[in-house]
């Protein structure tokens, strides 16, 4: 019968490889997939209402576009709201 000792070394070396490569996976999912969003997808974002959502329209704390009568809104935008709200 083969015997392997694994050792602490070798399980910190294995930490350090899974840490890595899920920083990897995570870091590449971060990033908005599409460039407009819709008002349901920012209401859900900022946690907002869509009187809230009407209210910075209006008193322009919010970029958007109307097409067709659907407002979108541009996700770099919605994305440094959210870093200014935290």
């Amino acid at each position: 019968m083969n015997v392997e000792l694994i050792t602490k070394e070798d399980l910190n070396q294995l930490k350090k490889e899974l840490i890595q490569e899920l920083t990897e996976l995570i870091g590449k999912n971060t990033m908005p997939t599409k460039k407009w969003l819709r008002s349901v997808e920012v209401r859900k974002m900022l946690s907002i209402s869509s009187g809230t959502l009407q209210n910075f329209r209006i008193n322009g704390s919010i970029k958007y576009s109307k097409v067709g009568g659907i407002f979108y809104y541009d996700a770099d935008d919605i994305s440094k709201m959210m870093s200014q709200l935290n």
